[in-house]
């Protein structure tokens, strides 16, 4: 199996992860969200795809970001403890390391690119990753932070959130 073949499993893994997460949170607001980013592995694969087969393709940005960032602006009456329990918590930690692998794959990938279109593809195919990799790390930081803040707001330095 070569890096292009391997690279549209890892897709179609993730993507059927998201899927998965979809179905497990069909209560709440959170399986809009997964499967915005099941949608947003699809293509990736599709593109990977169409360059294995050496077939046309474009490079669309892709606004999945923005519509999952109005998926939370409207959760303000939205019930934390969905999105911050344990095995919830888990699950974005797992997205995580899915969307690292997706990087340090799409990294090798570029390095031992030798055309434009190649180059072109793995640094759009990390961007896109990128942006999931800071929805999913922005997640883990806001349910853990009341946690790991256990000394008095009055004393000591804290990054502004």
């Amino acid at each position: 199996m070569n890096k292009l073949e391997f690279a549209i499993r890892m897709e179609n893994e993730g993507r059927q992860y998201y899927l998965e997460q979809a179905l497990k949170n069909q209560d709440n607001a959170l399986s809009k969200v997964f499967n915005i980013l099941a949608d947003s592995e699809k293509e990736h694969e599709e593109l990977l795809k169409k360059r294995l087969n050496n077939e046309e393709y474009s490079l669309n940005e892709d606004d999945s970001i923005k519509n999952i960032k109005s998926v939370f602006n409207g959760l303000k009456d939205f019930e934390a403890s969905t999105i911050r329990s344990a095995t919830q918590l888990d699950v974005y930690r797992l997205a995580v390391e899915i969307e690292e692998k997706s990087i340090d794959l799409y990294k090798d990938m570029l390095k031992a690119s030798d055309n434009d279109k190649d180059k072109e593809l793995f640094e759009f195919l990390l961007r896109e990753e990128r942006k999931h990799l800071t929805l999913f790390d922005e997640l883990v930081k806001m349910l853990t932070r009341p946690e790991e803040w256990v000394e008095s707001a009055e004393f000591g330095l804290r990054e502004d959130y």
